[in-house]
């Protein structure tokens, strides 16, 4: 009889689906599988949630998977779990769930994180599930009145497979600020919190689940666990820990200064700092990395959506294909001609455009009317758009040595270019580009089984320890000079329409 591959589970609860990975020690992932679900159809609109039941049947559909692509019997050493952070799962005192979650981007409870922005001094995006257990005890009073924890679509994962009830700091930290002196929840806040909430029963701080670092003790696999994946009882199972922190932690992103970027129809940056960020920011979301170093993201709604709409134009016209047309950009002027993009095709609260969007492109001349300089154009102007968040984090002296690149622009790697010149900053492209958060659950995992047998090294050493150094890389060149000033000027153009939208608009 062959040997069993010994290595790590990954599973991540995505917002469309849920995956999981077998990697072997080495972490070279041996298989992958698959499981669905969907939103509950007919509810208003701006409200997205899901049946938690639904997770757990996709997860014994994705281990099926998993099993038939396996070349050999698989011994699993540990488990990590991701899961899309900010939900709000709710448990009645027997564990079991009163209502459906509500999703991340579920859009109900947005005054409440206003009120609790100006309230505790400190960024409370409407997706924070504080703000959402708010609008609960507010508008679901009898649902309130049964909750006895609250937690995130991982963290009820990981209490399904365990029945221990705790949570990875950085998805802990996507339902309430951590505190970064004692990297607990914030207690003070907390209290402040109390303030808001007439109709909950029980405060929001005996709700909660215990914090958890990477390789602390996140439970073992139990009876029932066991059932669901098929596997022994008392596998160690790594703090259950939310999709964005995974996947920096699949990306072998830990030190500050180290900046992961991963640019599609959204654009998600997420700064590591030494420090907690000062103040409030419409641009600037927070939360921490896996082992509590605190995490600065720039989030872009509006990525390549409108690149791609410009470049989709010219090639219905010139019978062009897409990687010809994204080629002829690389040769464009720097300054594109002087031709200028608004890519707003929807809202972007971070740089005060309203609901709805706009798009448009301006100074339009017959000399700088090519397809290159409006494509490079629509493209540089998003990569803008994140310089201007970035910049909000250079004027507090956050360092940004390295941008980590990743999702859909490396399908063209030579644009890593121009975000190193727009940016100033050297961009890298991992040799895993689009690697997946189920890899950083499978890391965690690792990391939880190298705690366990008596390892001491720190997370970030422990990322390094992997790094194979491979990938290609950008430095700023010549280019940089001339986007500097182009900078400026979009700029203006940029305080010009948030100024006047519907002038523009219109």
């Amino acid at each position: 009889m062959a040997m069993a591959t010994k290595g790590f589970l990954g599973i991540d609860a995505g917002t469309q689906g849920l995956s999981v990975v077998f990697a072997d020690e080495s972490m070279n992932v041996i298989a992958t599988g698959d499981g669905g679900y969907s939103m509950i159809p007919g509810l208003g609109e701006g409200c997205y949630e899901q049946h938690p039941s639904d997770w757990m049947a996709a997860l014994e559909t994705a281990m099926e998977d998993l099993r038939s692509k396996l070349p050999d019997e698989m011994e699993v050493l540990a488990i990590g779990i991701s899961g899309q952070m900010h939900g709000e799962v709710l448990l009645d005192a027997k564990g079991d769930c009163p209502g459906p979650a509500r999703l991340w981007c579920d859009a109900r409870n947005e005054d409440e994180g206003k009120e609790l922005t100006e309230l505790l001094g400190v960024k409370m995006p409407k997706r924070i599930t504080a703000a959402r257990w708010l609008w609960t005890t507010r508008n679901s009073i009898d649902k309130a009145r049964q909750t006895a924890r609250i937690t995130t679509p991982a963290g009820w994962l990981a209490f399904k497979l365990t029945g221990q009830f705790n949570l990875g700091i950085g998805d802990a930290s996507g339902m309430f600020p951590i505190d970064q002196s004692n990297l607990d929840y914030d207690t003070k806040r907390l209290t402040q919190f109390e303030e808001c909430v007439d109709s909950g029963p029980t405060k929001l701080g005996d709700l909660l689940p215990v914090v958890r670092k990477a390789g602390e003790d996140g439970g073992v696999l139990n009876a029932a666990g066991s059932k669901w994946l098929g596997l022994p009882q008392g596998i160690p199972v790594a703090p259950a820990e939310g999709d964005q922190p995974a996947a920096l932690a699949g990306s072998l992103i830990a030190a500050p200064g180290m900046v992961s970027v991963s640019f599609g129809t959204s654009v998600c940056t997420n700064a590591v700092g030494d420090r907690p960020f000062t103040g409030v920011s419409d641009a600037i979301d927070h939360f921490c990395a896996v082992d509590g170093k605190p995490i600065n993201m720039v989030f872009l709604r509006n990525g390549t959506t409108f690149m791609n709409t410009v470049v989709e134009m010219f090639a219905r016209e010139s019978a062009s294909s897409f990687g010809d047309l994204m080629k002829r950009v690389l040769d464009a002027a720097p300054d594109c001609g002087g031709l200028m993009a608004v890519p707003f095709m929807e809202d972007e609260p971070g740089l005060g455009i309203g609901k709805g969007g706009q798009s448009m492109l301006w100074n339009l001349n017959p000399s700088n009317s090519t397809a290159a300089n409006a494509i490079r154009a629509a493209l540089t102007a998003t990569m803008m758009n994140l310089k201007m968040g970035m910049d909000i984090l250079n004027d507090q002296g956050y360092r940004q040595t390295k941008l980590i690149l990743t999702g859909g622009l490396t399908k063209t790697p030579e644009l890593g270019q121009l975000l190193a010149d727009v940016t100033e900053t050297r961009v890298t492209l991992p040799s895993g580009a689009d690697e997946g958060t189920a890899v950083g659950a499978a890391l965690l995992a690792k990391y939880r089984h190298e705690v366990i047998n008596g390892s001491k090294e720190a997370w970030s050493e422990f990322l390094n320890s992997l790094a194979d150094g491979t990938g290609e890389a950008f430095e700023p060149g010549s280019s940089a000079e001339a986007l500097a000033k182009y900078f400026l000027k979009y700029k203006s153009l940029i305080q010009r329409v948030t100024a006047n939208q519907c002038t523009v608009a219109s």
